[in-house]
């Protein structure tokens, strides 16, 4: 396990803005979890703020490409979840 890997991971989530709240998926809460395995590939669990937001799929694809342009990540695997759901209590002050 590279707990390295995980955390250049969570660094580069913090440019993954949500437009709409103008704030980083990271800060807001929206990451579950971040497990990169020996070999490179990483899966993340993350929700959004609401289950059936609009921006799911865009939030989802920007969180993978900002994962997957790190060095030495070979394969990303971005899980949607709504387990527990997400709630304002959530987001980090930074």
């Amino acid at each position: 396990m590279s707990s390295r890997l995980e955390r250049l991971v969570e660094i580069a989530l913090r440019d993954v803005l949500d437009p709409e709240m103008g704030r980083s998926v990271v800060e807001l809460g929206l990451i579950y979890a971040i497990a990169a395995a020996p070999d490179g590939k990483v899966a993340i669990t993350m929700t959004t703020t609401t289950r059936g937001c609009p921006l799911a799929g865009f939030l989802r694809e920007a969180v993978a490409a900002a994962a997957g342009a790190i060095e030495g990540v070979t394969a990303v695997t971005v899980t949607l979840t709504y387990e527990p759901a997400w709630e304002p209590a959530m987001v980090t002050a930074e």
